[in-house]
């Protein structure tokens, strides 16, 4: 079974690829089916309509499958090589996957509120939203990079002053946005 480690890893890394690919432009969609929300008709109609089919595809054909398939592939890396299980980096990572997880279920909520043409929250909100993936990523990549050599004091600080760094840049973004209209 070990000999087939690297192309179950290969697999593994391409569907987290396309998972990750595919939450970061579902929560853009949304940000765009709520802004279509707030247009007047038939506008709101038309813009509405095509951005429900975009979004159901990239959901349900893209999404779900990659996160599906990077578990499974995951877990079997995981059941062939399981003392990994015992490295204080892989436990910190599940922790960031277990959220990932969490993440994708509301953005699945989400996404049946928007299909439903139901809208409970801001298209600022969802642009600051999207920021999650985006820094559980970085937390990730350094810790599977880095692994026992990152200084948990120094990885766990990096990661804040990302997000704060992400903040920052979201203000100044929708301040640009907002003296542009």
């Amino acid at each position: 079974m070990e000999q087939y480690y690297p192309y179950i890893k290969s697999l593994h890394l391409i569907f987290i690829i396309t998972w990750f690919a595919g939450l970061f432009y579902i929560v853009r969609l949304f940000v765009y089916q709520i802004e279509a929300s707030q247009k007047p008709s038939p506008e709101k109609e038309i813009l509405g309509a095509q951005l429900k089919i975009m979004a159901s595809r990239l959901w349900n054909i893209i999404t779900w499958p990659s996160m599906i398939l990077s578990v499974f592939f995951g877990i079997w890396l995981l059941f062939i090589n399981s003392a990994l299980l015992n490295l204080p980096w892989m436990q910190v990572k599940l922790a960031f996957v277990a959220v990932l997880i969490i993440y994708q279920f509301k953005c699945h909520q989400i996404f049946k509120q928007l299909q439903n043409r139901v809208v409970k929250y801001s298209s600022n909100y969802m642009r600051l939203f999207n920021e999650v993936p985006t820094i559980i990523l970085f937390a990730v990549v350094f810790l599977v990079i880095l692994k026992d050599g990152t200084n948990w004091i120094y990885g766990t600080v990096g990661i804040i002053v990302f997000a704060v760094l992400l903040m920052m840049g979201y203000k100044i973004y929708k301040r640009i946005r907002e003296n542009k209209n």
